[in-house]
C-alpha cells in the first residue's frame, strides 16, 4: 500500500492532488510496473474523503495510460508504456471514449506533452484568494452594482495600475492616461481610431498575427518588417514609410529575441523623426531569466511617442479578459472624442476584484510566486533539452517570456518534425500564421516552438526524451 497525502492549505483540487501524487510514483518508479492499485473504496477510507475525486483521478491515470484495468482485477501501474512513449496514438481511442461518456475535468487532448506556448499553470493560479476579493468587491460596492463605469475602466483600478507599472516596468502612466480594456484584440481596435493617418502600419515579420489581422479588418496597409538577433529590423524600418509601428521588445513574439538597450533607443528616435507612435506589446515582461531588466520603451519615451501594453493573461490567467494602455498625451485626447459604443471597460466586479487584488499586495506576491515556478521550469527544460538532444539543436529566445524557440539541426522539414512528434505523441508548434509572408525558401535547420509555462514536470521530461527518439531513432 501507498501512502497519499493530501495538503490542508493546497489550492489545488482533490482530484488533481491524488492524480499527480500516483503519476509521480509511477513514472519515478517507485510504484513498479503491474503493482495493484488500492480500491476507490480502499482509498476513500485511507484519506478520508468522498469517492468522486478518486474517481476521477483514477479515469485520468487510465485515459493517460499511467494505469491499465484488469476485469474483475482492479487497475494496475504501467510504467512500461509510459517510458516507451508509444502509446499516445494507441490510447487516443480510449482517451476520446472517456471524454465522450463524463466529460469530467480529466478531459485531456491525446498528447503525453503538449509544449503549448500560450499555456499557463492552472495550479498557480490562487482561488482562494481571488474569490474571496470578488466576495469582498460584490460586498464593498453593492451601491455601485446597478451602475456603468468609467469606459475607461475604475479609476481606483487605474490608480493602482499606475503605482505598478511604475515600480516595476519604469512607466510613466497616471491614471488619467491608462484605458483598461477587455483583450489585445480590443486595445488595437480602439487604436485604429486613434491613431492619425494615413493608415499604415509597420508589424513584426514574423509577428502576432491576431494583431496584425485586427489592423487589416479596420482598414490598414500593412507593412512586415523583418526580426533579427537584435529583434526588428530598425534599418528595413526607416526605408518605408508608417505613422505606427507594432513590436514586443522585451520578449519577440514568437522568435523570443530581446530588443537590446541600443536598438530601442534608435526606434524611439525613428519615431520623433517620423511623427510616429510606437505600440509596445510587454505580454511576458514579469518574466526575464538571464541578465539584468532592460527597461521598457515606454520609460524611456521622452517625446510621447510610445502606446504601452499590458495584460493580466500570461501573468494571472486568459480566463480574465482584462488589459490596459497607456496612451500618450495626444491619443489620450482624441479617446475621449470616441463613442462609447468603440470604448468600454470590462466587467466592473472584476476590476473591483482586480484593485483590492492589487493593493492587498496578493498581485506582487503571485508575481513573484510564478516568476520562481516558471524559472524552475524554464530550467528544467533547458537542461533537458541539452542532455537528451544535445548539439543536435539550438536554444534561442530563452532569455525571457514562457517558450522557446528549437532550431533543430536535421534535413528533415518543420512539417515533418512536428509530424514525427506527434505520432510519439508530443504537440509542438510552428507559429506559421505568425508571417504575413512565409519564407519560400525554408531554413538550413527547421525551427520549432515549445512552451513550457503550462506542462508539468513529468510530462517534460516525457516529451523531450519522446522528441529525440522521434526525430533521431535513438
Amino acid at each position: 500500500m501507498f501512502e497519499i497525502l493530501l495538503p490542508t492549505e493546497s489550492e489545488m483540487p482533490i482530484y488533481r492532488q491524488i492524480y499527480r501524487q500516483i503519476r509521480e510514483l509511477i513514472v519515478s518508479g517507485r510504484l513498479p510496473d503491474g503493482t495493484k492499485l488500492p480500491s476507490v473504496r480502499a482509498l476513500q477510507v485511507q484519506l478520508n474523503i468522498s469517492k468522486t475525486p478518486i474517481e476521477t483521478a483514477y479515469q485520468m491515470l487510465t485515459a493517460e495510460g499511467y494505469v491499465v484495468s484488469k476485469p474483475r482485477s482492479g487497475l494496475f501501474a504501467a510504467t512500461h508504456g509510459i517510458r516507451d512513449a508509444e502509446r499516445a496514438e494507441a490510447a487516443a481511442p480510449s482517451r476520446n471514449a472517456a471524454c465522450s461518456e463524463q466529460p469530467t475535468p480529466a478531459a485531456r487532448p491525446a498528447f503525453v506533452a503538449d509544449f503549448d506556448p500560450t499555456a499557463l499553470d492552472s495550479d498557480l493560479f490562487p482561488w482562494r484568494t481571488w474569490m474571496k476579493t470578488m466576495k469582498e468587491a460584490m460586498e464593498m460596492r453593492a451601491g455601485d452594482i446597478g451602475k456603468y463605469g468609467h469606459p475607461q475602466g475604475e479609476f481606483e483600478l487605474r490608480l493602482a495600475l499606475a503605482d505598478y507599472l511604475r515600480h516595476s516596468r519604469g512607466v510613466n502612466a497616471s491614471p488619467e492616461r491608462i484605458a483598461v480594456g477587455v483583450g489585445m484584440a480590443y486595445s488595437i481596435g480602439v487604436l485604429t481610431k486613434l491613431l492619425p493617418g494615413p493608415r499604415r502600419v509597420a508589424i513584426e515579420e514574423p509577428g502576432y498575427n491576431l494583431v496584425r489581422d485586427r489592423f487589416e479588418l479596420n482598414g490598414y496597409e500593412i507593412v512586415p518588417i523583418p526580426v533579427g538577433e537584435r529583434g526588428l529590423s530598425i534599418d528595413a524600418l526607416e526605408r518605408i514609410s508608417a505613422r505606427a509601428v507594432y513590436v514586443t521588445p522585451s520578449h519577440q513574439f514568437p522568435t523570443g529575441v530581446v530588443m537590446p538597450y541600443p536598438e530601442r533607443q534608435r526606434l524611439l528616435e525613428w519615431a520623433v523623426l517620423n511623427d510616429a507612435y510606437i505600440i509596445e506589446d510587454d505580454y511576458d515582461g514579469e518574466f526575464r531569466y538571464h541578465g539584468k531588466p532592460i527597461p521598457s520603451l515606454q520609460s524611456l519615451d521622452a517625446h510621447g511617442r510610445v502606446v504601452y501594453i499590458g495584460t493580466f493573461s500570461k501573468a494571472l490567467t486568459p480566463a480574465l479578459r482584462m488589459n490596459y494602455m497607456v496612451l500618450p498625451p495626444d491619443l489620450l485626447t482624441r479617446l475621449s472624442d470616441l463613442p462609447q459604443e468603440i470604448v468600454y471597460a470590462p466587467s466592473r466586479v472584476e476590476q473591483w476584484a482586480m484593485r483590492s487584488f492589487i493593493e492587498q499586495g496578493h498581485w506582487y506576491r503571485h508575481i513573484r510566486k510564478a516568476r520562481n515556478a516558471y524559472r524552475r521550469k524554464h530550467r528544467r527544460i533547458i537542461d533537458l533539452i541539452r542532455a537528451e538532444l544535445g548539439d543536435r539543436v539550438e536554444i534561442t529566445g530563452q532569455d525571457a517570456g514562457l517558450h522557446i524557440r528549437l532550431t533543430v539541426k536535421t534535413g528533415r522539414s518543420t512539417e515533418e518534425l512536428i509530424r514525427l512528434a506527434a505520432a510519439a505523441g508530443v504537440k509542438v508548434y510552428d507559429f506559421r500564421k505568425m508571417w504575413l509572408a512565409p519564407p519560400t525558401v525554408p531554413p538550413d535547420d527547421p525551427q520549432c516552438f515549445l512552451g513550457f509555462a503550462g506542462i508539468e514536470g513529468v510530462d517534460m521530461d516525457i516529451g523531450i526524451r519522446a522528441l529525440r527518439r522521434a526525430w533521431f531513432r535513438d
